[in-house]
């Protein structure tokens, strides 16, 4: 066991190596970007848009087929994070994808694909999402799949289920599939995917009463409706439809900054008439190309896509990082970030105006390089703590950023005193039931995550008022009965815990608080043995894995950024957590993290960031030395 001299030794190495990498990965326009790694699912859909649209190209297929064939686990699935289980869905679009480039449906790695599919309920199982793409190639059935009117559309506010009552990332993916689920195209995919059918019939619900059992029959009806509807409503909808989607196109031509309303985007205008040459359909299909990640291997050339891009949120983490280890606040690089942090700040209204129309625009930050239409909740905190912490010359310029962000993020808390990602009282649970959501989250509620991070950052900027008061006592009201809390952006309870200690402690509460002592119990029990902290992605599904997974870099960072912030250095669980650190750091500086620490959707998508494995250790290694003292 480390003595605290020697910990503090190991601390000062680890981070100067860990800050002197972090700043060789600055761009020369001052942002800081990792990979944001996912799942195959990203390429499958890239080549089956191309190929629906006409413009997929061999090269292109060979290279992303490389990729998914090196992705492919040894039972012949694939997961959606390292480590995990394989998905149905996810191996399902795989095998579509390597049967589309070519690979040999007898070969090894297919059959296994196969047979493992059909033993875990083939294409019949599969979600609706998997489904619409098969659909698109008339391998599947659009009678099968839920019905969406594009109607939705016209629905005013008040009315249940319009399109605000949707998280952003789910309205702008609605949006569009009801466009592409209503005219029900089908295209020549070249191959047949039929052999990962299982012939099961399709079970019907039995009559139990409830909203799902009343959403099916509803979609019954919607079915008939489709096959006749009131012909200048459905003309006027799929108008409305077209104009809301070309409205929220980004500068680089994305939709959200995101793949999932990008592609369905791109397939809902190219499906109204919008030509391949048309400006939105073309600097939709160019911006791709921004996304795309190509790398050299062994085996050849191989592409993938990501899924998003994450500068904003790397940026201000690295920044608060950087500082925490001891960096000046008037350092050349932090300066350059700061440059770039000012220049992202949105001054335009958002969707996020629905639900806080008085709410002048200005002072919210995006994650993505362009995304005017959704700044964020999260991102927004984390700039404002970060700008605090920078010596810049125009100082004005910054105080003035600081104020309209703080006035921002006091304008966007929920009724119930917590933060949502996006939007304000995105809490209508309704939509939830619908049977066309089978995959991933579909509305915003407030997280203590998101809530901690906005507690933090206006503790920090002295907002000591009423709105921080019900903020704090949201986090407490939320805590988990084990003194943990729950993680909704990040791997998970640990992540969750990580957050919430340090903006409570930031925001006046007695580190002898009652919460407090139960989190740091939470903590310490759940340490591993090599002294790091690990929390498996299945927690979302399976409460045993609570806490459980093989010790990473960035859960460490988290925990014992918690610990710290109550004062807890000169313990054992602080010592051992600086131990392996120190020991599991890479020569350059770095640390090898190949788990997933990131959540999309809890349950179904999850995330890599390449630059967690640096921040938050660095944060962890920085804030013991500066605090230890």
């Amino acid at each position: 066991m480390l003595s605290q001299g020697a910990a503090r030794a190991h601390a000062r190495l680890a981070a100067q190596a860990a800050c002197d990498h972090l700043l060789s990965l600055q761009s020369p326009e001052g942002w800081w970007k990792g990979e944001l790694e996912t799942n195959v699912t990203m390429d499958v859909e890239d080549l089956l848009l191309r190929q629906f649209l006409g413009i997929r190209t061999e090269s292109e297929t060979e290279q992303s087929a490389r990729w998914i064939r090196s992705q492919q686990r040894e039972d012949g699935t694939w997961a959606n994070f390292y480590g995990g289980p394989g998905d149905l869905s996810t191996t399902v679009e795989a095998y579509t994808a390597l049967k589309l480039a070519g690979d040999d449906v007898d070969a090894a790695h297919m059959r296994t694909a196969r047979e493992w599919i059909l033993a875990h309920g083939g294409l019949e199982d599969t979600r609706v999402f998997t489904r619409i793409w098969l659909a698109l190639f008339g391998e599947w059935s659009w009678d099968e799949l839920p019905a969406m009117p594009p109607e939705v559309v016209l629905l005013p506010k008040w009315f249940p289920l319009n399109v605000s009552d949707w998280a952003c990332w789910a309205r702008q993916t609605v949006v569009p599939l009801t466009v592409v689920c209503t005219l029900r195209p089908r295209r020549d995919l070249g191959i047949s995917v039929r052999e990962l059918r299982t012939g099961r019939p399709a079970e019907r619900p039995t009559f139990e009463w409830s909203w799902g059992y009343g959403f099916h029959r509803l979609d019954r009806v919607l079915h008939r409706y489709h096959r006749r509807p009131v012909r200048s409503l459905r003309r006027h909808a799929m108008l409305r439809a077209a104009e809301w989607i070309v409205a929220r196109q980004e500068a680089d031509g994305s939709w959200g900054g995101i793949q999932p309303p990008w592609v369905y985007s791109l397939l809902a205008l190219h499906l109204l008439g919008y030509p391949m040459d048309h400006p939105v359909i073309a600097k939709g299909l160019a911006g791709l190309e921004r996304f795309l990640i190509r790398e050299r291997t062994p085996e050849g050339p191989v592409r993938r896509l990501e899924a998003c891009q994450s500068p904003v949120w790397d940026t201000v983490l690295g920044v608060q990082a950087l500082r925490d280890a001891g960096v000046p606040a008037d350092h050349p690089s932090l300066r350059r970030a700061t440059d770039y942090l000012l220049a992202e700040e949105i001054r335009v209204q958002g969707d996020w105006a629905v639900q806080r129309p008085e709410l002048p625009a200005g002072g919210g930050w995006a994650f993505e390089f362009d995304n005017d239409g959704y700044p964020d909740i999260d991102d927004t905190a984390e700039v404002l703590l970060a700008l605090n912490k920078i010596d810049h010359p125009d100082r004005e310029a910054v105080r003035g950023a600081i104020e309209r962000g703080v006035r921002w993020l006091r304008g966007m808390r929920s009724k119930d005193g917590g933060w949502g990602a996006f939007d304000a009282d995105n809490t209508r649970q309704l939509v939830r039931t619908l049977p066309f959501c089978d995959f991933g989250e579909v509305i915003d509620p407030p997280s203590a995550d998101v809530t901690a991070h906005v507690v933090e950052a206006l503790a920090v900027l002295g907002e000591r008022d009423q709105v921080l008061r019900d903020g704090v006592n949201w986090l407490l009201a939320h805590q988990e009965r084990d003194g943990s809390w729950f993680g909704r952006w990040g791997a998970n309870h640990v992540y969750g815990t990580g957050a919430v200690v340090p903006a409570l402690v930031a925001a006046g509460v007695d580190p002898q608080h009652r919460a407090l002592r139960d989190a740091v119990r939470w903590l310490e029990a759940h340490q591993n043995d090599d002294g790091g902290w690990g929390e498996d992605l299945r927690s979302y599904d399976d409460p045993q894995w609570i806490g459980r997974g093989t010790s990473t870099a960035s859960q460490t960072g988290w925990a014992l950024m918690a610990l710290l912030a109550v004062r807890r250095h000169d313990t054992d669980a602080v010592r051992r957590g600086i131990g392996y650190l120190a020991r599991s750091q890479r020569a350059d500086g770095g640390w090898d993290e190949p788990q997933f620490t990131g959540t999309g959707f809890p349950g179904d998508f999850y995330i890599n960031y390449h630059l967690y494995r640096v921040i938050f250790p660095l944060t962890a290694l920085g804030r013991y030395l500066r605090d230890g003292e």
